[in-house]
């Protein structure tokens, strides 16, 4: 949303947060948010409008609070999470939000996950779009890395295995990852996928290829 940041800008943006929920009665010490207004985008806005250094954050908000994605991040919500079963849908979102709207609902479930521990499956589907950033590579990594803990099974999905293998976070996920299965791909872009299964480190316990006219699958079970 912001892309990158400076270490300044970090901490700006740190203390403006603080701030921002501070006003709204919610804090540190205090994080229960019953009867209290939960702030939005806009008061985030504001009170970086008032902070020294803050002005090149300020610029990159502007489009997210009165510019054309106003209405999708500086709303309250109007979903209710208690309902038995909640649809997020993101496939009307622009490209540009796609991302970000992905990374919030998988810190959602993730948050939901970890609040109460029993089996759970989550299916990230066209994960080329937290991939691609390297922020969002990390968050999913660092999920799919402790997701047993919570009892929490992660499959990811994506049409390109480069999307994984062009990344050092997209690596570590598929070292993570104790079936690998790889359908359609001409060999071309196998090339990086096989350098890695053939690394001193990756240990396979069992691995087949199925070729079709062109193309190759490849099931791999990793220890």
């Amino acid at each position: 949303m912001l892309g990158q940041i400076s270490p300044t800008e970090e901490a700006i943006l740190e203390k403006a947060l603080i701030t921002t929920y501070s006003l709204k009665g919610i804090t540190m010490e205090d994080d229960s948010v019953d009867g209290k207004e939960i702030p939005l985008m806009k008061d985030l806005y504001s009170v970086l409008e008032t902070m020294d250094g803050a002005s090149g954050l300020v610029n990159r908000l502007e489009k997210y609070v009165f510019g054309v994605f106003s209405g999708v991040f500086s709303q309250p919500t109007n979903v209710n999470l208690k309902e038995g079963l909640v649809v997020f849908s993101v496939r009307d979102l622009d490209d540009i939000l796609r991302p970000i709207a992905m990374y919030i609902l998988l810190n959602y479930v993730w948050n939901v996950a970890r609040s109460s521990e029993k089996k759970r499956f989550l299916v990230v589907d066209e994960a080329w779009n937290i991939m691609q950033y390297e922020d969002s590579a990390k968050f999913l990594f660092g999920l799919v890395k402790r997701a047993r803990k919570y009892g929490l099974g992660v499959t990811t999905i994506t049409q390109d295995v480069e999307d994984f293998m062009g990344s050092s976070y997209g690596k570590a996920i598929v070292t993570n990852s104790s079936i690998q299965l790889l359908l359609n791909n001409h060999p071309p872009r196998l090339m990086s996928y096989n350098e890695f299964l053939n690394s001193p480190n990756k240990k396979n316990i069992f691995c087949l290829m199925l070729r079709s006219e062109q193309d190759y699958s490849l099931l791999v079970v990793s220890m």
